[in-house]
């Protein structure tokens, strides 16, 4: 229940780069005791305005209001002192360090002689990772963690501060359906003690379920205030994107019945074991499981990135061993990582630099490249999946997130390939970006492709999948079409079960 009086307010932020106003005169007010979304395509202003809500940046003009009375967030050591947790879509984590050495970077409690109270830095991670149900050791480094336990380990920061204001950028972004649920749970906890939530997402369903009031920003400025935009999926694009963009899954069918990829009894040391299945031109084949389920270890091991110490490839109905990514790539394979930004991107490179990676041979004469042919081969595909005209000047760390993911895709249409692993390639984007990321779907499908997608929106795995394999413990225990699956049928398939009884049941 909110109260009239604002915890938090943020009147006429205006923030400016050469070019561009990224905030004009941004208001929002922010009560105790309630989650307030923060939504908005890419490039609309909300990481202009995280920046400055947590001290990375100083505002041009306006004012922060604490309980009504002005303060300035000079760094973010100053946004934490005043009470302000943020935990970016970019992680912010050492990860030489342990789990315990990150949530209380900064603020490590010390005994009375300024020496680290290593017992108590491990007895408080060890609360703190309870009070969100993660099961993970505060002594584990957390480089060595998935993307997805170290989006946990990010808000178990947050959560340690006990902090007035809890500002969460794409927090759900790496986490499967149980690990949202269970973040959710924590955030309604957090708001009933009375903390204020700004929560920005690009989830739409999962935004109309937690949220209590939306403000809605199209090119740095409020389109919709808290109150003036019903909370609801329709009503908030139709807000973002300034018109009703009509089906949010155009999902079109095109497989056949001919086999182009199949893995028999696929196991690696990461994890994978004993996966089996085929895949056909033209199908889109979702692999659907919960976060540590195994899926992007299979995915790893179809590329090449991860050796296969049992198990067949079969491409074309010709046997493969793919000792190493090239391999992969020069059999027609593609691999679209989960981790764009550091598996999947140059970012001292252009868009084309970037679109042309897997494919140098092909703009290469002499063993040597022209970088007017290259620009000359990238433009019509810069061109065709609507990606910013700004790709073709500046760097990939300029773009957003969107365009980032489209020009990962770029490449492999660039290469031809005829296989697209998929894994996560709407995460972190906005409304408009994934509609057309669907689109190129069924115009690769269309034209005879094969798509393995991974994703972790089960509405988007239902929707966009001709057939689900559930991946649980890092196999395959169950393919059915989609149109036979609901999204409750998805979750309970999906659910890990104990591996007493999976090895029971499957092995």
């Amino acid at each position: 229940m909110t109260t009239a009086a604002p915890l938090w307010e943020f009147v006429d932020i205006s923030k400016a780069y050469p070019g561009v106003l990224a905030n004009d005169k941004v208001n929002i007010r922010l009560m105790p005791g309630s989650i307030h979304g923060l939504l908005g395509e890419n490039g609309c202003g909300k990481s202009t305005l995280i920046k400055t809500l947590s001290g990375v940046q100083q505002p041009d003009s306006g004012k922060i209001l604490k309980n009504n009375i002005p303060v300035t967030i000079s760094d973010p050591q100053a946004a934490r002192d005043l009470g302000i947790a943020t935990v970016f879509q970019e992680f912010s984590i050492v990860p030489t360090l342990s789990v315990a050495e990150n949530i209380f970077l900064g603020k490590m409690p010390c005994s009375r002689f300024r020496i680290i109270d290593w017992g108590s830095v491990r007895a408080n991670a060890l609360r703190v990772l309870s009070e969100i149900d993660v099961n993970i050791s505060p002594e584990t480094i957390t480089g060595t963690l998935s993307v997805g336990e170290q989006q946990l380990v990010e808000i178990a920061k947050a959560i340690a501060m006990e902090a007035s204001m809890v500002i969460l950028d794409e927090p759900t972004a790496a986490l499967g359906e149980t690990e949202i649920e269970r973040l959710h749970h924590l955030l309604r906890n957090m708001r009933n003690r009375g903390t204020a939530i700004l929560y920005v997402s690009h989830r739409l369903d999962e935004v109309e379920r937690i949220v209590d009031e939306v403000t809605i920003l199209r090119n740095g400025r409020v389109v919709s205030a808290s109150g003036e935009t019903e909370i609801n999926v329709s009503k908030i694009v139709s807000a973002m994107v300034g018109e009703d963009i009509g089906e949010h899954y155009p999902k079109e069918k095109h497989v056949t019945a001919d086999v182009v990829l199949e893995a028999e009894g696929l196991r690696t040391r990461s994890g994978v074991n004993n996966v089996t299945f085929t895949l056909h031109r033209g199908e889109v084949l979702g692999l659907g499981g919960v976060l540590g389920s195994g899926r992007t270890e299979i995915a790893r091991a179809l590329f090449g990135c991860d050796e296969l110490t049992a198990g067949q490839i079969t491409v074309k109905g010709k046997p493969v061993v793919f000792r190493r990514e090239i391999d992969s790539i020069r059999a027609g394979l593609a691999f679209v990582p989960e981790n764009r930004k550091f598996d999947g991107l140059f970012f001292n490179f252009r868009a084309s630099g970037n679109i042309t990676a897997a494919s140098l041979n092909a703009l290469s004469r002499f063993g040597i490249m022209n970088l007017w042919t290259e620009e000359q081969a990238t433009y019509g595909l810069i061109r065709d999946l609507d990606i910013s005209s700004q790709a073709e000047e500046k760097t990939v760390n300029f773009l957003s997130g969107g365009n980032q993911q489209k020009i990962v895709i770029a490449r492999w249409l660039f290469s031809d390939s005829d296989i697209l692993i998929l894994d996560e390639p709407t995460q972190g984007i906005d409304i408009g970006a994934k509609i057309a990321v669907y689109n190129l779907i069924n115009k690769l499908t269309r034209a005879g492709k094969a798509i393995i997608l991974i994703s972790s929106d089960h509405d988007e795995l239902l929707a966009m999948s001709d057939r689900i394999a559930v991946v649980q413990h890092g196999t395959v225990v169950r393919t059915v079409d989609a149109a036979e699956l609901t999204h409750s049928d998805l979750v309970r398939a999906s659910t890990i079960i104990p591996r007493s009884k999976y090895e029971e049941e499957f092995v």
